[in-house]
């Protein structure tokens, strides 16, 4: 099952692209990531692995060591979304260090924090789980720098830690001494930073315990919803591919690491399907994009993934007893509910009555000429933090 991480990973990265000569869009297309993601919603959720190839194959492609950390020195405290937000309100740097622990699997899945003290020393150190042998150094930079950005503006602009990486040395370190300063050093046997203790335990001036305690009951409140399912993973990326038309169970079933057969095993132990997700996602996309008057009904036909009009509009009326344009007239004379009511004639509900899931589902395969239906603690020690980084 692979890991997913917030979109918002991938801010700056058509600066960074354009400024190294690349062409980010061929980028993104080359390592299956929709452009979308570039301008959507900051929390849709993504292949953590597929970040990672697009870090690696931008560096090759630029010539450059410190793609990745090119990269880190745009962020800020506010690319982590909502954890950020419980970050920021936390009283001391110790405890917003926590709270990234805690809940850092909101905003990346595959990245892991690890603190350790010992003799007045603190070693935060940075793990990637990627679940298979690839090349890691761009996204550890990168993990690593925003790691760094983040403690340091908590501490102050002079704290100057330690930072570790395990790989060698870039040929030139010109990017690394501007954003760590001399304090850098490679080859260690672990990722992370080095600092005292009592840095841990510096104030965070601005901070409100009452807004830290609303944003902590929300990212607890998002950690109890069972997002690490494999259906809700479908969803999301159906949701995000639907209107590409390439949305078929082969293509998610690779971009969450698995084959389709243990894609279909693993959703119907969920008592749902592949078709049956897509069709679901596609309902409610129609009946939330059909009641604005102002979308052209092609364009509804394509945001849900159809290939044409006539396409579209068929399995409108097959589900919902009528047509979309008759369902629209109905909302816009005041005949049906806000939000999107079934037209007079057609099965009341507040949204168009569809038919089982599985139903669907057998209905959507069945119809070739629809693109989308057809399938539609701590470390014992930093050496024990690299290890598990390195796989």
């Amino acid at each position: 099952m692979a890991d997913l991480i917030r979109s918002a990973c991938l801010t700056s990265y058509p600066e960074i692209a354009r400024s190294l000569g690349l062409d980010p869009l061929v980028m993104l297309a080359a390592a299956g990531i929709d452009r979308r993601y570039l301008h959507g919603d900051p929390d849709a959720r993504m292949p953590a692995g597929a970040l990672g190839r697009l870090l690696e194959a931008s560096a090759r492609a630029a010539g450059v060591d410190d793609f990745g950390l090119r990269l880190a020195e745009t962020r800020s405290l506010s690319v982590l979304g909502p954890v950020g937000l419980l970050v920021r309100e936390e009283p001391t740097v110790r405890a917003a260090l926590d709270s990234s622990m805690r809940y850092m699997r909101i905003h990346n899945q595959s990245l892991y924090l690890r603190r350790e003290e010992r003799g007045g020393q603190a070693i935060v150190s940075v793990e990637l789980h990627v679940g298979r042998p690839v090349p890691i150094r761009q996204s550890m930079e990168l993990s690593v720098g925003v790691l760094y950005r983040i403690l340091r503006s908590l501490v102050g602009p002079h704290w100057r830690p330690l930072v570790c990486f395990a790989h060698d040395a870039p040929r030139r370190r010109d990017v690394h001494r501007r954003v760590f300063g001399n304090n850098v050093e490679f080859g260690h046997d672990f990722n992370g930073i080095v600092c005292s203790s009592s840095d841990l335990d510096r104030p965070i001036p601005a901070s409100d315990p009452a807004l830290a305690e609303a944003a902590r009951k929300h990212l607890d409140a998002l950690l109890e919803r069972p997002d690490s399912t494999m259906g809700d993973k479908v969803r999301e990326l159906v949701w995000l591919q639907l209107a590409t038309g390439r949305c078929k169970a082969d293509m998610v079933a690779l971009q969450l690491r698995v084959d389709r057969r243990t894609l279909h095993r693993w959703l119907v132990a969920e008592g749902t399907t592949f078709g049956g997700i897509v069709e679901a996602v596609r309902t409610e996309l129609v009946t939330r994009t059909l009641a604005d008057r102002s979308r052209a009904l092609v364009s509804v036909a394509e945001m849900a993934g159809f290939s044409c009009l006539s396409v579209f509009s068929r399995w409108f009326r097959d589900r919902f007893g009528a047509t979309p344009s008759a369902w629209r007239r109905t909302l816009a004379t005041g005949g049906g509910q806000s939000g999107g009511a079934a037209p007079a004639g057609a099965r009341s509900a507040p949204y168009p009555s569809s038919k089982s899931a599985r139903s669907r589902s057998r209905a959507a395969t069945s119809r070739p000429s629809a693109r989308s239906a057809k399938a539609s603690g701590l470390p014992k020690s930093p050496r024990t933090t690299s290890k598990a980084a390195s796989r």
